[in-house]
């Protein structure tokens, strides 16, 4: 059972509980963090660029070698198609994609002097960058707080019942009004984190859910808590207790700790 039945909740009340979310989702996820890796904003906003329609282990996967070629605003537009297009290939889209980040790479030299801008409305007039992807360098790269609107965050705002809408711009208006602006960045986190490894699209964990008693939406997945804890994912997964209690232990280094896991197994060793 919720604490509010669909239809009955006053304004107030929605905020008050989107509050106590965010608050639960913080305790449990501490080390929630952005999971692209990045060493500055120029390299997350070309990272935020190539997630699109793909997962941000397989944009890691493929970063390193491309900034490596490409170490800022200056190389990459000065890119050949080609090449570019071969490195970031695996990210899918990858003629489209290649062709924004070159485009992109060229508005940042010509117009901001190779810096990337600190603001949504310019953000956004850069090629492939929606508002998604300027709150994501905002809040990562500057500071700046902002609420990003993802598939898992859409998703999840929608089951929780802070939105009932499908447009992103909607959903982050909708949501903002909820929870206050400092913490919009780390809401962001929290929710896809907990949307990537429990409230999942098609089969939710809703028996191992922490937030469970303040969401609405409560039943439409598995509510065994025995059969729920089997669909967890990444480091909640069963057998990947160590990972977890890693992250916990070390809540500052949780990026670097997930990246050399990420390594170990792509090199098929154990983590």
């Amino acid at each position: 059972m919720t604490e509010n039945p669909a239809g009955t909740e006053s304004l107030l009340a929605r905020k008050r509980r989107a509050r106590k979310i965010n608050k639960v989702l913080g305790e449990f996820y501490p080390y929630a963090h952005p999971e692209l890796d990045f060493r500055n904003p120029f390299e997350l906003l070309v990272a935020t660029v190539l997630s699109a329609q793909t997962t941000d282990v397989r944009v890691n996967q493929i970063t390193p070698a491309l900034f490596a070629r490409y170490p800022g605003p200056a190389e990459m537009a000065r890119a050949d198609l080609p090449e570019l297009e071969d490195i970031i290939q695996p990210t899918g889209f990858f003629r489209a994609k290649a062709k924004n980040l070159v485009s992109l790479a060229t508005r940042l030299v010509q117009h901001y002097g190779g810096e990337v801008p600190a603001s949504v409305d310019e953000l956004v007039t850069l090629a492939g960058v929606g508002r998604k992807t300027a709150n994501v360098v905002l809040g990562n790269a500057f500071g700046i707080p902002g609420i990003t609107v993802d598939t898992h965050f859409g998703r999840l705002a929608r089951r929780f019942e802070w939105t009932s809408s499908e447009d992103p711009e909607v959903v982050e208006r909708e949501v903002g009004e909820l929870v206050e602006r400092k913490d919009w960045t780390m809401l962001s986190h929290r929710v896809v984190f907990h949307g990537r490894r429990v409230c999942h699209s098609r089969k939710p964990a809703c028996g191992a859910c922490v937030v469970a008693q303040w969401c609405p939406s409560f039943g439409m997945g598995e509510t065994d808590p025995a059969k729920a804890a089997k669909l967890l994912k990444y480091e909640l997964a069963p057998g990947q207790e160590a990972l977890r209690e890693a992250y916990l232990a070390q809540t500052e280094n949780a990026a670097a700790i997930r990246m050399a896991s990420q390594r170990a197994l792509l090199a098929g060793e154990t983590p």
